[in-house]
């Protein structure tokens, strides 16, 4: 793609691409693993954590019911959110100005730091109000450095190739999947090898400690990968200010694009094992076995679907998979609701997995295609961060408060339907002002 367009409105204008720095494929390769395997670990972290909410919920946020016990577990998580869109304007800007390489590496050593109060720390029945509020400012620490995880290494990605940019960015996703299938089996084996008095004891920490010995692997890699940002793209830049001033309106069509996808990660991936238990009153290793195959399906189908949109268009992919998650969520709660079961179970989550590989394809690269090279990394980072903050890190507490409120375990549906619809609208102006002109 050039990057002039005289007929394009401001929206189109700002979609500026770099030539392509790299030819050679081995470090295109530890590039890919370098970029994502920050990514993997802090969603690892992530669903360990709303996997085991139910054991967290007992040994951090005792009440006298469980209900209120797993809101405050979740609405730990959901306020941590709040801080990534912080982390995205303070790393993305540091990636804007000193490099995408070394913003990535500040972000994992905050990871690895969060990760390892979580391995560590007592409970509520030993150090009382501290274990929670140690919870908070661990789960905290991860949400800043993961704002601006995302935006750096989507920059990073995005910025090797002009033809291959969906392909590319598709890795970040990947990766959530691979790591979404290792949380997956952690739990799953877990929960089928230890009593429930072993987990609650130490079980629980297990995925966090494995997250611990991934966390060195990474930091060798990144150190080890070259940079993309030029001096002298960097030398003058304001991101922060720049973004603010002049790309909010990219900020917000971001997000909103964003909304389908994210509420469905964290609805149907990492809360489905809390909804098989509490709604569905199935055994937990059912909710973990049918999230190992639904990250299995991200894990290997969103690179082929970055690869089909580089070919095919973005935008038409993006809405072909929110249609048929507007179309097909409420008749699968029902189903699920009248007839829940193990099978049934995995043929939702099967559907789910394929239609948010689609939407994953491309998304890195659309989310990329908003932003100028000078304020990428921000840009992404901040956009991708209020999305999330907005349909994701609140959504399991969301949809256990629905479902408390209305008595009606299918209620999340029209949550995920309202997001569906929004997104839609979204991908449309996208289409309009930026895909058909890539």
């Amino acid at each position: 793609m050039t990057s002039r367009f005289h007929d394009l409105t401001p929206m189109q204008s700002i979609v500026t691409e770099r030539p392509a720095v790299r030819r050679d494929n081995r470090p295109l390769k530890r590039l890919i693993v370098a970029s994502s395997i920050g990514n993997a670990l802090e969603w690892f972290d992530f669903a360990a954590y709303g996997f085991f909410a139910v054991t967290l919920s007992k040994l951090f946020f005792p009440t006298h019911d469980d209900t209120v016990s797993l809101l405050l577990t979740f609405g730990t998580f959901g306020i941590s959110y709040v801080f990534r869109p912080l982390g995205a304007l303070v790393l993305g800007r540091y990636a804007d100005r000193r490099g995408r390489k070394s913003a990535l590496l500040t972000a994992l050593w905050l990871t690895t730091i969060g990760t390892l109060i979580c391995a560590l720390i007592p409970t509520y029945a030993t150090i009382g109000l501290a274990a929670p509020v140690g919870l908070m400012l661990a789960r905290v620490l991860i949400a800043f450095s993961t704002g601006g995880e995302f935006g750096s290494g989507t920059a990073l990605m995005i910025e090797q190739s002009s033809a291959r940019k969906s392909f590319l960015g598709s890795w970040q996703f990947s990766s959530q999947g691979m790591a979404t299938v290792l949380a997956s089996f952690a739990g799953l084996a877990l929960s089928t090898q230890l009593t429930s008095a072993r987990i609650e004891t130490w079980g629980w920490r297990m995925p966090f400690v494995f997250g611990l010995l991934v966390a060195p692997v990474g930091l060798y890699i990144r150190r080890h990968i070259d940079d993309t940002l030029q001096p002298s793209e960097a030398k003058h830049a304001a991101p922060v200010r720049d973004l603010l001033a002049r790309h909010l309106g990219r900020v917000a069509l971001a997000a909103g694009i964003m909304a389908v996808s994210t509420a469905a990660s964290y609805l149907m991936i990492l809360y489905m094992p809390t909804y098989a238990v509490k709604q569905l009153h199935l055994p937990a290793s059912t909710g973990f076995a049918a999230t190992v195959l639904t990250g299995a399906i991200l894990m290997v189908f969103t690179p082929l679907m970055g690869h089909l949109a580089d070919r095919y268009g973005r935008s038409r992919m993006m809405t072909l998979s929110a249609l048929v998650t507007l179309l097909t969520i409420y008749p699968c709660f029902r189903w699920l609701i009248d007839a829940p079961s193990f099978g049934v179970l995995m043929t939702i989550m099967v559907l789910a997995g394929a239609l948010k590989a689609i939407y994953f394809g491309p998304l890195a690269a659309v989310l990329s295609s908003l932003f100028p090279t000078t304020v990428r990394s921000t840009g992404l980072g901040f956009s991708y961060n209020i999305g999330v903050m907005a349909f994701g890190g609140f959504t399991p507490w969301l949809v256990t408060a629905m479902i408390g409120w209305t008595h009606d375990p299918v209620s999340p549906a029209f949550y995920l339907m309202g997001c569906a619809v929004l997104s839609l609208g979204c991908i449309g102006i996208y289409h309009r002002f930026v895909d058909k002109h890539l």
